[in-house]
């Protein structure tokens, strides 16, 4: 029996999953902080090991019975970061052929029917990547959010939020109900006050308040609702500048939605099909639904040179919650 393994890396948990030929997912373990950006590439080793470790022990296994390795990286961005993120991976002290990729892409390889396509990203920040059928070619964004002007995760919908809600009190822009949301939330006693406490940073506004956009907008508010609107048309755009870059706009693939913003529903969802559709009629947009750990199992098989099918694919999903009950394996975190 061959065994193969698959890491996903993030901001806030490393998960490493082990998985037999069949697609059985046997092994499990968790470290900390994966990107090297926030933990230093010291962190990033010390999160795998971790991982590694317990992954291994749980699956009753040694490195050398790893026979292909898929990590998917939080904050590897440029080709120029591959040779230290080898040198950090190759620490660990497996024989096995590994593949390391962005973080964006394994949950397009567990997400996509046939394992290619594109993944949008939504959760606190966005991202977009894609990969071919050979899984040779990839098209992405830079992944650095309202810096480059790509959006929309949380965190651009409320820093677009707090503008409209600036703009009402100027009066530059449409009276909206996201003022009396937001001066609720933090406890303000006026518009002013919120504004002066959100520029004095004495009112913390983050990412996790982009529900309130989306409970304004399901009320009935115009402004908040042509937010939305727009968040779903840029995460489109970013979708169809991918696609552009692949050529696949004549193909028939699927569009992976990942992330706790695709969570808002239809006035996100609706916009962004529209956008892609203009560039790629047959895109089908598919909820990613399981973790994306069991892409990088898929990538590690691929390293390995396993064959994969519907039946492998199939039976990681049906197993990988069994080999950790109750563990942030069940959540699809972005």
């Amino acid at each position: 029996m061959r065994y193969f393994l698959g890491a996903d890396l993030g901001g806030t948990k490393t998960h490493f999953v082990i998985a037999d030929e069949t697609g059985r997912a046997i092994g499990f373990g968790e470290g900390g902080p994966g990107n090297h950006q926030s933990v230093g590439y010291d962190g990033m080793y010390t999160a795998m090991l971790t991982a590694l470790e317990q992954a291994l022990d749980s699956a009753c296994l040694k490195r050398d019975n790893i026979s292909g390795a898929g990590f998917g990286i939080a904050g590897y961005d440029w080709p120029s970061e591959k040779p230290i993120m080898l040198e950090t991976v190759q620490k660990l002290g497996l024989s096995a052929a590994c593949g390391l990729v962005n973080d964006a892409i394994p949950g397009l390889v567990a997400g996509a029917e046939a394992g290619w396509g594109v993944n949008v990203v939504s959760g606190t920040g966005c991202n977009c990547r894609g990969w071919d059928q050979s899984h040779q070619r990839e098209g992405r964004v830079t992944g650095y959010g309202i810096t480059m002007g790509e959006a929309a995760g949380s965190s651009e919908l409320v820093f677009r939020a707090m503008h409209l809600v600036g703009q009402d009190w100027t009066r530059r822009g449409p009276k909206t109900t996201l003022s009396e949301a937001y001066i609720q939330h933090v406890g303000a006693k006026s518009l002013e006050d919120l504004l002066e406490g959100y520029t004095e940073g004495y009112y913390a506004i983050g990412a996790e308040t982009a529900r309130l956009v989306f409970q304004t907008a399901y009320a009935g508010d115009a402004v908040a609702r042509e937010l939305i609107t727009w968040a779903g048309n840029e995460l489109g755009e970013m979708a169809g500048g991918v696609i552009r870059q692949l050529n696949f706009e004549e193909l028939a693939f699927d569009v992976v939605l990942s992330g706790g913003m695709f969570d808002g529903g239809d006035l996100l969802i609706d916009p962004m099909r529209a956008a892609i559709l203009r560039t790629a009629p047959q895109a089908r947009l598919v909820r990613l639904n399981v973790p994306p750990v069991i892409g990088a199992v898929l990538i590690g098989m691929e390293q390995g040179q396993q064959p994969i099918d519907p039946a492998i694919r199939s039976r990681l999903r049906e197993t990988i919650h069994e080999i950790k009950n109750g563990s942030r394996l069940e959540e699809i975190d972005a």
